[in-house]
């Protein structure tokens, strides 16, 4: 045991700075079906491509939480489907010493945007290993998704 001055030491004092700590990370649900191959593996013309992006969190015990980010694509050309991938990618984060009020945001934006350039490499190689150039999702705006969000689940403004 230590001393300072004489005296004996003190305790450390517990962290109370913000945390967010990734626990783990994977693959909840993978799916890429190439319905139309050989016939969609051999279109000259450029797909119509879309994506849907939508983020869940739900609590795993008073300080852990797991958060899924759903990425659902589609490639069409002539009105023939080229591909389609879905693909939920899920973390385990433990957030401690974080205000309640913040939480939410945390979870939607922060937590999304850490796994988001895993789950990104996960569908790149899995539409390269389907016959077709890797899809190289550009960067989400968590934020602006939570925006969009909020603005749907909030109530209408009375007059």
């Amino acid at each position: 045991m230590s001393s300072t001055n004489g005296g004996p030491a003190e305790a450390p004092a517990p962290s109370t700075a913000p945390q967010l700590m990734v626990l783990a990370q994977y693959i909840k649900d993978l799916s890429f079906e190439n319905p139309n191959a050989p016939a969609s593996l051999q279109q000259a013309m450029q797909p119509q491509i879309s994506i849907t992006v939508n983020v869940a969190a739900k609590p795993i015990s008073e300080t852990d939480v797991e958060v899924e980010l759903r990425l659902e694509g589609k490639a069409e050309t002539a009105g023939s489907i080229m591909f389609n991938i879905e693909l939920v990618f899920a973390g385990a984060f433990r957030i401690q010493n974080i205000p309640q009020d913040q939480l939410q945001p945390v979870m939607l934006i922060e937590c999304p945007r850490l796994l988001f350039p895993f789950a990104r490499e996960i569908v790149a190689t899995s539409v390269r290993n389907g016959g077709f150039p890797p899809l190289l999702l550009d960067p989400i705006d968590f934020l602006a998704l939570y925006q969009q969000r909020m603005v749907q689940v909030a109530p209408p403004a009375t007059a």
